[in-house]
């Protein structure tokens, strides 16, 4: 089979999937049909939004389908029409066996993960979260329980001390739309090989990414002063973490919701004695007492309703308590 021979079907829906569609076009493959998700309202006038890929997918006068149910008779049998040897799939829903299974050189999934690490809908967020030095992309085929494939091929890059998962996110885009072009590449070739992740285990047990929900977003000051830090740095700059600034002193003052963005750790003072969410305030410098008795400064944040800003903004114009505290 030659380049032009093959028929890719290509299925995703935000701007990390757009990196790899751009590459396969770019590189002369033939994307027979892009799948996405149906347009949505957003913003205060609920104006429809298209997404990422779609808006590529026009631009570039390529067929767009948008099922609402991904197991629809009259969607299925428009797929087939395509009769498409490949179909990739980057950043969508979990594919029913009907449509994974119809292309007879299968379908392949890029995972922003170095799978089995990190199975499940936040990969980055949790390598982050998590402290991770290391992460990567990883090409896989698809079957039946999710991210759990043979794996065809990774590639890897570390993770920095200064990086937020906005920028490791941006890293990996750019890693995994080489990787699937390649992947591509190998199969057109004919040299592809699977490994079954089982293999990859090494005794081990599979690590979990679930999906991250607003409770998982919550600060909690118990934890180590490290943990706090990898925690805002896994959420920044979306969906953020997030604490509320309280009065220790009135439990019936309203609390401030405010989502952290930066923050730092720092190397001087011992508050082991202090109450972990115990707040040091100066005119320009926020600082939070751990659960290890460390020190942790907020750099940037955001007051709800307000926009993101640095901290010694946020405290020319706040009137916060003495005894303020985070919860």
């Amino acid at each position: 089979m030659t380049q032009k021979d093959l028929k890719i079907v290509f299925f995703g829906t935000p701007e990390f999937a757009v990196e790899s569609l751009d590459h396969l076009v770019s590189a002369g493959y033939n994307v027979a049909a892009v799948v996405t998700m149906p347009d949505k309202p957003a913003g205060r006038g609920h104006k429809m939004y298209s997404s990422p890929v779609k808006e590529y997918a026009l631009a570039h006068n390529l067929p767009v389908l948008q099922p609402v149910k991904l197991k629809d008779e009259s969607f299925v049998e428009e797929l087939r029409s395509f009769n498409a040897d490949l179909f990739i799939v980057i950043a969508f829903r979990m594919l029913p066996e009907v449509v994974w299974q119809m292309p007879p050189l299968g379908t392949f999934n890029l995972h922003a993960s170095l799978l089995p690490r990190y199975r499940g809908a936040a990969p980055i967020n949790w390598a982050v979260m998590n402290g991770d030095t290391e992460t990567g992309v990883t090409t896989f085929f698809l079957k039946h329980e999710i991210d759990t494939g043979d794996v065809i091929a990774q590639e890897r890059i570390p993770i920095l001390p200064t990086d937020n998962v906005g920028e490791v996110h941006d890293k990996l885009m750019e890693l995994g739309a080489g990787l699937t072009l390649k992947t591509v590449d190998d199969i057109v070739a004919g040299t592809l090989s699977a490994v079954p992740q089982e293999k990859l285990l090494n005794g081990e047990e599979p690590t979990p990414a679930p999906k991250i929900f607003k409770e998982t977003c919550h600060i909690d000051w118990n934890r180590p002063a490290r943990e706090i830090h990898n925690h805002v740095r896994g959420l920044s700059p979306y969906p953020a973490a997030w604490s509320e600034l309280c009065d220790a002193d009135n439990a019936e003052a309203a609390c401030m919701t405010v989502k952290i963005f930066a923050t730092a750790i720092c190397d001087a003072g011992d508050a082991s004695k202090e109450r972990p969410g115990t707040a040091h305030i100066t005119d320009n410098a926020l600082t939070v007492v751990c659960g290890d008795g460390k020190l942790l400064e907020i750099l940037e944040l955001q007051p709800a309703g307000k926009r993101r800003m640095t901290t010694s903004e946020f405290l020319r114009g706040a009137r916060l308590h003495a005894n303020t505290v985070l919860r």
